[in-house]
């Protein structure tokens, strides 16, 4: 246990002080105050107002892509998403079972079935070699698309997931996807300001998604994004998402089932004053992110770290142990010393309501599950 002590010893001078530190905490150093005192002083705190505008604007803007719809939260976004790519009840979604639970819960929110595909273990990230063998051993491509023939059903979206922001290897899995006919979405709920091979991450599949969670890179408290290049999609998306009420002065009139998920303007204002400093944030990142690396490296221990052609926001940096046991053993050691760390989550098809959804071998999803431990990682 004493071998972990040079590492706890780092984390709190890294961070200045003797204090606990935890895990990830947001940072308030901008207008975000003068922003929520304007939306009180305007009495604009609900569902319209010019933050909101302007906070789609800027989102846009940041993983440039032609649209954004503000939502309440990132898994809210990611069950508007999947219906706008069409998935329906009964269809199935290929996704990874090392992911936080909200991208399987969204999948079943439309009634649909998560099938788990193994990770790479470069990326914590869906495999595009797992999916493309997944597929041509259990699917067939019909004249509506493709069919997963185990099941019977239709496959109707593929939900990768980039893991604490490092980007999954997004062209060959799209490239895997087109030849079965099958769109792409992509969960970026970690990934805000991540790039893959020149573009950001939420700007490659039909549509994207962000978080903005009290834990993410820039917080609106509690809220999320939809992003996507085709602006028919996402303006869908954006009535949807507001009820699917049609524009009238006065009359209410809903023409199909929408949702109420519209981020409130003062959350809306909080996301914009962070967005201003984003880059800030992940200059900040990228800095505590090397100083790890470094230190980390004359440890001996593993520290992930990007892919070539790839630029990754951090948001959440982690180490890879040597097995199930010393990450027990280093998670009780730094928890007792004041230093917050937690393992990754578990794996999906092990959860009660997922226990019955197909997977593969998830040979690398177990490997790293057994071996990743998240460090604290909050911009000093």
């Amino acid at each position: 246990m004493e071998g972990f002590k040079p590492i706890t010893h780092f984390i709190k001078d890294l961070y200045n002080t003797s204090d606990f530190i935890p895990l990830h905490v947001p940072k308030f150093n901008g207008n975000e105050k003068a922003y929520l005192e304007n939306c009180i002083d305007t009495t604009f705190v609900s569902s319209v107002g010019a933050y909101v505008d302007e906070f789609e604007l800027k989102i846009a803007e940041v993983t440039k892509t032609q649209k954004a719809v503000a939502v309440v939260n990132g898994t809210a976004g990611i069950q508007v998403a999947l219906r706008l790519a069409g998935v329906q009840a009964g269809d199935e979604v290929l996704t990874q079972a090392l992911t936080f639970v909200a991208t399987a819960n969204a999948i079943c929110y439309n009634n649909a079935f998560p099938v788990f595909i193994d990770v790479d273990l470069d990326t914590m990230g869906l495999s595009p070699k797992a999916v493309s063998e997944f597929l041509s051993e259990h699917a067939e491509l019909r004249e509506d698309g493709c069919y997963n023939r185990s099941t019977g059903r239709k496959i109707s979206a593929c939900l990768p997931m980039h893991t604490f922001g490092f980007p999954v290897h997004l062209d060959e899995l799209i490239e895997v996807c087109k030849t079965w006919q099958i769109p792409v979405v992509e969960d970026a709920a970690e990934s805000l300001g991540s790039v893959y091979k020149g573009k950001p991450t939420g700007s490659y599949g039909a549509l994207g998604v962000f978080s903005f969670n009290g834990n993410k890179i820039a917080t609106s408290g509690g809220g999320g994004a939809i992003v996507s290049n085709d602006i028919a999609l996402a303006e869908l998306g954006k009535y949807l998402t507001t009820t699917a009420k049609k524009p009238h002065t006065y009359e209410y009139f809903h023409d199909q089932l929408g949702y109420n998920y519209r981020m409130p303007n003062i959350n809306a204002a909080l996301a914009c004053a962070q967005l201003e400093q984003l880059d800030v944030f992940l200059s900040e990142k990228r800095s505590i992110a090397s100083a790890y690396a470094d230190f980390f490296a004359s440890e001996g221990v593993k520290f992930k770290t990007e892919l070539p052609e790839t630029k990754a926001n951090y948001w959440l940096m982690c180490v890879e142990l040597s097995g199930k046991d010393e990450r027990d053993a280093f998670l009780d050691y730094t928890n007792k010393s004041g230093v917050m760390t937690r393992p990754i989550w578990q794996l999906m098809f092990r959860l009660p309501m997922f226990k019955d959804c197909q997977t593969d071998s998830q040979k690398n999803a177990i490997f790293l599950e057994e071996r990743i431990v998240n460090i604290p990682s909050s911009v000093r």
